[in-house]
C-alpha cells in the first residue's frame, strides 16, 4: 500500500525549460546596456545549449557567453548572482500542480520532494512555486551531501518519513536518476513525460502531473500498476 508520493522538482513539477527562457528573457533586458551588441534571440539560444538542461552549473555557462559573445564590463558574478537570486521570481509550474497536491493531500499520502542542485537555490524554486506546504519533506542534494541515484537519498526520504521504501512512489523525468534509481533503491517509480525528455520502453509513465490522481484513486494497489516490484 502507497503511503507516500515523492517527486523530483525541475522537469517534474518546475516547468524547467520555460522557467529558464523566462529568466533568460529579464536578465538580457536588465542588462541590456552591456548585451545590446548581441541578438537575444542568439543569446538565448547559446545560453540554453550551454545550460544542458540544468546539468552545468551556470558559472561556466556564463564564462562560456561572456568569451562567446565578448562582453565586457559585466562579470560571470554579476551574472551569476542576479541568477542565484532571481530566477525564483521567473519559475513556473506545470499544468495541474496545485489541484494534484490538493488531491494527494486530502487523500492522506504524504508527499515530499527529492531534487538534485543547490542549496538553498532549489528550495527557494520550490518557494516560489507555493508548494511547500505541502511537502512533509524536502531534500536538496547539496545540503543532504547526497544526490541521485545514490539510492541513500531515497532511503533518507522513506526514514525521515518514517516508512519502508516500497510504501514510497517515486515521479520524476530523468530515466537515470528518477526512475531507474528509485525502482532499485526500492521504491514504486513512475516516469514523467515534459516534452523534454525521451521515451523509453518503461512499465509506467504519465504526461500530466494530474494523471496521478486516477493512479492512487482509492489508494489502489500499485503492484498491478507499476509491475514487477524490485525489493531492497
Amino acid at each position: 500500500m502507497i503511503k507516500a508520493i515523492l517527486f523530483d522538482l525541475d522537469g517534474t513539477l518546475l516547468d524547467r525549460q520555460s522557467s529558464l527562457t523566462k529568466f533568460i528573457d529579464y536578465q538580457y533586458d536588465k542588462f541590456i546596456d552591456y548585451l545590446n551588441h548581441i541578438d537575444k534571440n542568439a543569446f538565448k539560444n547559446k545560453f540554453i545549449e550551454l545550460d544542458q538542461n540544468g546539468y552545468v552549473w551556470k558559472d561556466k555557462v556564463y564564462a562560456q557567453l561572456i568569451n562567446i559573445f565578448n562582453i565586457i564590463d559585466l562579470s560571470v558574478d554579476d551574472l551569476l548572482d542576479d541568477y542565484i537570486y532571481n530566477f525564483c521570481n521567473q519559475c513556473l509550474p506545470y499544468p495541474n500542480l496545485k489541484e494534484t497536491l490538493d488531491i494527494l493531500s486530502s487523500k492522506g499520502y504524504k508527499l515530499g520532494i527529492i531534487t538534485n542542485g543547490k542549496y538553498p537555490f532549489q528550495y527557494d524554486n520550490i518557494k516560489a512555486l507555493q508548494i511547500e506546504q505541502y511537502m512533509d519533506i524536502i531534500l536538496v542534494s547539496e545540503k543532504e551531501n547526497i544526490k541521485k541515484p545514490n539510492p541513500l537519498i531515497f532511503e533518507r526520504a522513506a526514514k525521515n518519513l518514517d516508512l519502508e521504501l516500497y510504501e514510497c512512489l517515486f515521479v520524476g523525468d530523468s530515466l537515470k536518476n528518477d526512475y531507474e534509481a528509485s525502482r532499485l533503491a526500492g521504491m514504486y517509480s513512475i516516469y514523467r513525460l515534459n516534452n523534454e525528455n525521451n521515451m523509453y520502453k518503461v512499465t509506467n509513465h504519465i504526461k500530466n502531473l494530474y494523471e496521478l490522481t486516477e493512479i492512487v484513486k482509492n489508494n489502489i494497489n500499485l503492484c498491478t500498476y507499476s509491475g514487477e516490484h524490485v525489493s531492497k
